[in-house]
């Protein structure tokens, strides 16, 4: 597939796009919509996101994301289960946050780390337990930086 260089920079690549006048005309209140820049800015985002997506379905690459649950605390062992399942998980589970809802319900949100595939296995874990109402993973293709390593004295 050719390449071809862009004026606005480096790290920037130009290429065309050929759309049909409807879907053009949508492309251009969906930029107005959304408060793009311009077409370019709101097809790169539509392709980051599409390519994010690919990547949560299919493959090992380490995506950065959360996972929320919904769920009623008030669920005989609920609270113990998760607590189980993201200690189990502690490599991949950055952090956790608790939500008081009303009628006994929580919601959490788990800040994650991992390969997509092993983040899907996790949320489905999570989401599958009695007593969650509704769950959801959300990915992105950004990293968190390293915290401890070994490198983490010389900072």
């Amino acid at each position: 597939m050719p390449q071809e260089e862009s004026s606005r920079g480096p790290g920037v690549k130009r290429i065309s796009v050929s759309l049909p006048p409807a879907v053009f005309d949508e492309l251009d209140r969906l930029v107005v919509a959304r408060g793009f820049e311009n077409r370019s800015q709101a097809i790169s985002e539509m392709i980051h996101q599409s390519l994010t997506e690919h990547y949560q379905d299919h493959g090992e690459r380490v995506m950065a994301g959360t996972i929320t649950l919904f769920y009623d605390e008030s669920k005989p062992g609920l609270l113990q289960a998760l607590a189980e399942i993201e200690r189990s998980h502690i490599a991949e589970v950055i952090a956790s946050q608790h939500v008081l809802l009303e009628d006994n319900h929580t919601m959490e949100v788990i800040l994650v780390q991992g390969p997509a595939s092993r983040l899907k296995s996790i949320a489905d874990e999570l989401i599958t337990c009695k007593g969650v109402r509704s769950g959801k993973l959300t990915i992105s293709s950004a990293l968190i930086p390293p915290i401890h390593g070994r490198n983490s004295r010389d900072r």
